[in-house]
């Protein structure tokens, strides 16, 4: 939750529809979880017939480069598993991760943060169009696209400083923050798909969002 001059605000499951297009009503992300590289290594055998090298891997996590390798070269033949992929709720997976690394990044002595840093940078400039860069495709989906390759057309923006944005955000006034961010003035719905908007019936709920072993409560009751 973000406390602003103006009020209170979070991002939500909307805001992950609408700005990354990820499912967000379906079965929970959860399973297995491997803690070795050997564990890893017979999963990985499993699932597609081939393991990662040691240098692929950092602890027991695959590098993405060699999951980009391994779809590019691997024939698909299982289309039941792949299509099974769609059933999961990635957006209240991907959203219970970002409270998660948001929580920890409040820490006053934790210095980074981690977690799917695009979702925020994007729901920021949406909510608040005076601090963001120009949009550079303004009728794509998903709507993070809209900046695709901004810093090309935006050169200006990449200069500002941290003092910059901490002024704005010290002299924020009503109106500046859309609260109503896509309205049919600002989005066209044309552009976003049938099954985004069937998904719509979840967004306002009061629910925990689950991705393994994290879970975080979507307090929309809390500015709904």
């Amino acid at each position: 939750m973000f406390h602003l001059p103006i009020g209170e605000c979070a991002v939500i499951l909307e805001d992950v529809a609408l700005i990354l297009g990820l499912p967000t009503d379906g079965l929970p992300v959860i399973g297995m979880t491997m803690s070795s590289f050997e564990a890893l290594d017979a999963e990985c055998l499993i699932q597609f017939g081939v393991a990662p090298r040691k240098s692929d891997c950092r602890g027991s996590c695959i590098k993405l480069t060699w999951l980009r390798d391994l779809k590019e070269n691997l024939e698909l033949t299982d289309d039941i598993s792949i299509q099974s992929i769609g059933q999961y709720s990635w957006g209240a997976a991907c959203l219970a991760y970002l409270y998660r690394a948001l929580c920890r990044a409040s820490r006053y002595n934790c210095k980074e943060i981690d977690g799917p840093l695009t979702l925020l940078l994007y729901w920021a400039w949406i909510r608040l169009p005076y601090l963001s860069p120009l949009p550079r495709e303004p009728r794509s989906f998903s709507l993070a696209n809209r900046w695709r390759n901004w810093e090309r057309g935006d050169r200006r923006y990449r200069y500002l400083k941290l003092a910059h944005f901490r002024k704005a955000f010290d002299e924020l006034q009503e109106g500046q923050f859309v609260w109503v961010a896509y309205a049919v003035d600002r989005v066209d719905p044309n552009i976003i798909p049938p099954e985004i908007y069937m998904q719509s019936v979840v967004w306002s709920a009061t629910v925990p969002l689950v991705s393994f072993e994290c879970i975080e409560w979507h307090a929309t009751d809390r500015f709904r």
